[in-house]
């Protein structure tokens, strides 16, 4: 009991003689909830926004235009409209054309843009259609190797006993 106190005696004034340990970045704030992903409240608007899967940097930028949103406004912040007004352009996903993220899709021929455990879905999706129909890529999908080109020789080598270069220990007699 007492060595406990005296341990936190001494953090406590190693905290006071460096004041850098404690982390002033952490959040500390409100956590919210948009589009089924935690956001610390501390980060900004504009960075905030791209901890949700599928929204990158120029996305959140054309959220913040569309919604008239200043970009250093804190996530915590924000009132319950505002986050019900980012959800739901997010949802509808009218972006320029250029900004979505799945094109001319293959099911329905539209473009659209894909947030959260969709974009998942969407690619086991795609790589099943690729192997059943056993495109090339389909075959380097189903066999694990590179898809796009790249030289195997000397890379994607899994599962390979390290040959040379190990030291083995010396046997015992042996000079």
């Amino acid at each position: 009991m007492a060595e406990e106190k005296q341990k936190q005696e001494k953090v406590a004034k190693e905290v006071k003689a460096r004041p850098g340990l404690i982390n002033k970045e952490a959040p500390t704030g409100r956590i919210l909830r948009i589009m089924q992903t935690d956001i610390p409240g501390n980060k900004q608007v504009y960075a905030g926004l791209t901890n949700i899967k599928g929204v990158s940097w120029s996305i959140s930028n054309a959220i913040c235009y569309i919604l008239k949103l200043p970009k250093n406004k804190k996530i915590e912040a924000l009132s319950k409209e505002e986050i019900q007004k980012i959800e739901e352009t997010l949802k509808a996903g009218k972006f320029p054309k250029f900004l979505l993220n799945r094109r001319d899709d293959f099911n329905t021929g539209t473009d659209k843009h894909v947030i959260g455990n969709d974009i998942d879905l969407n690619e086991e999706l795609d790589i099943k259609r690729l192997k059943k129909i056993r495109s090339y890529r389909g075959w380097r999908h189903a066999t694990g190797q590179p898809t796009r080109g790249q030289s195997t020789r000397s890379h994607f080598r899994t599962n390979r006993k390290k040959g040379v270069g190990i030291k083995t220990k010396a046997k015992p007699g042996a000079a």
